[in-house]
């Protein structure tokens, strides 16, 4: 997918809420206004891609135990110049997670949303507090595969019941708004 085409599809994109509607609107904006949407050269905000990925029977959750925010969390990353975010979830997830069969449901977006990254040091840089726009895939992986951890970025690896997910994150306003806001979604489209 090119940068118009993801333009395309985000601009057709309906919003399940108004963090969304509101998040729509500035991500579309910053694309069309920024050349460098896609590089974590741009310090004030950059595309990345997240992945809610779900076992086959869509009652297990694969997550992270990251280490720059010391939590439970979703598996996804930057662009890093790559236009096609379906494949950077993907990417993200193979290599976070060691799982190899992983597919999308639906090359749709299923959420997105603008997040604060907080200021923080990776591999001895500063990184200053910036945006992450970011796009969520919902995607399917064989929970019976072997899973590996990412040393550099995570702890563990581990899949959790969709309600166990939000008990595991300890990022609040993650459960509250993002992961629970997921999860709802999920069950509404395979009636869980």
């Amino acid at each position: 997918m090119n940068r118009q085409e993801l333009i395309k599809a985000i601009s057709a994109y309906v919003p399940y809420n108004a963090q969304e509607a509101a998040d729509k609107e500035n991500i579309l904006a910053f694309l069309t206004e920024n050349e460098d949407a896609f590089l974590r050269s741009n310090e004030m905000a950059h595309m990345t891609a997240s992945a809610w990925v779900v076992n086959r029977e869509k009652t297990k959750v694969l997550m992270v135990y990251h280490k720059i925010y010391d939590s439970w969390s979703w598996t996804g990353g930057h662009a890093d110049g790559e236009t096609d975010l379906l494949a950077v979830a993907l990417r993200e997830v193979r290599e976070e997670t060691g799982v190899k069969t992983v597919f999308p449901l639906s090359d749709d977006i299923f959420s997105l949303e603008a997040l604060t990254v907080d200021r923080h040091e990776k591999h001895g840089q500063y990184v200053p507090s910036h945006l992450h726009l970011n796009i969520t895939y919902l995607l399917e992986a064989d929970e019976k595969e072997t899973l590996t951890v990412c040393k550099d970025e995570n702890k563990a690896v581990a899949w959790f019941s969709l309600e166990d997910a939000l008990r595991a994150s300890t990022e609040p306003w993650f459960v509250a708004r993002i992961y629970r806001k997921l999860n709802d979604k999920l069950c509404s489209l395979y009636k869980n």
